[in-house]
């Protein structure tokens, strides 16, 4: 069983478990389109958080992420009560970027996936380049 926050392998990708409730679905039943993108968002914060990076912590120092691009393919539908896991994985960082890959799998089978490029900014809203501590904390994992 996966614990509240999900579960960071060794390989440093992360697992997010994710139940589907009916305020997730349209009138079918089905995942309503963008509550997926608010499924991938909570894996997104639960990867970082596994990887000691804090929305709060950065907030305080003024910075934040921000989705810079998003490619998303939706592969199945997903029902009430589904429980879906959410793998992230950092497939790149340079700069002020880094891009993830996160696959969303119901009993093993892909349901949605997305390729995601996020960017750090600060308060005005401006890219800054990713600190050499933030970046340590990807490596080591």
């Amino acid at each position: 069983m996966i614990a509240f926050g999900g579960a960071l392998n060794p390989d440093g990708s992360h697992v997010f478990p994710v139940r589907v409730y009916f305020e997730d679905t349209d009138f079918s039943t089905n995942v309503y389109h963008a509550a997926y993108l608010k499924f991938f968002e909570r894996a997104r914060t639960e990867f970082l958080r596994a990887h000691g990076i804090h929305h709060a912590e950065l907030a305080r120092d003024g910075l934040a992420f921000a989705v810079r691009h998003l490619e998303i393919s939706y592969d199945r539908a997903a029902h009430i009560d589904d429980l879906l896991e959410v793998e992230t994985r950092l497939l790149e960082m340079s700069g002020a970027r880094f891009i993830l890959a996160q696959i969303m799998r119901r009993e093993g089978e892909i349901v949605c996936s997305a390729k995601v490029t996020a960017v750090l900014i600060n308060a005005v809203g401006r890219p800054v380049r990713l600190p050499e501590a933030l970046r340590a904390r990807f490596r080591s994992h």
